[in-house]
């Protein structure tokens, strides 16, 4: 026998209606619109970061090894380093000018695959013997080292 009387709480079943999903779907479609491109450019410049402090160390060991040969270093390898996974993946730190007079060298950091996208705006860094850091992108220098 059926009763005409409304349905009490253990006999209602509660649900989610679909306006209530399309809602919660498209809050999170806007989130994820705005908070995606600031994790790309947050990765991005924290990879920059990593291989500027690879540079960094990389002529610190340039200057000791000028004290001990009276030359610098042609390559990383020289220098008995290698160049980190975490900077690997996504630059390509070399050691090109290598002059013996006057004794010089400029360490450069050529971005690879997404890096090169993502962090376009600095582009290939550059720090040489005498301390000068580059950038090739339209940021600069002064941006893309201090940051």
């Amino acid at each position: 026998m059926r009763s005409n009387r409304p349905p009490t709480g253990a006999d209602v079943v509660r649900a989610f209606t679909t306006v209530e999903l399309l809602v919660v779907m498209a809050i999170i479609a806007i989130l994820a619109g705005v908070g995606y491109p600031s994790y790309v450019r947050y990765i991005a410049r924290g990879n920059r970061a990593a291989a500027e402090s690879f540079m960094l160390e990389v002529s610190s060991r340039q200057e000791r090894y000028l004290v001990d040969a009276r030359q610098y270093a042609p390559d990383i390898p020289t220098l008995s380093m290698a160049v980190p996974t975490s900077v690997s993946s996504s630059y390509t730190v070399t050691i090109t000018g290598v002059t013996a007079t006057p004794p010089a060298y400029t360490i450069q950091a050529v971005p690879l695959g997404p890096q090169a996208t993502n962090d376009s705006g600095c582009g290939s860094l550059t720090l040489t013997s005498a301390g000068v850091k580059g950038a090739s992108g339209a940021s600069g220098p002064i941006t893309c080292w201090n940051r």
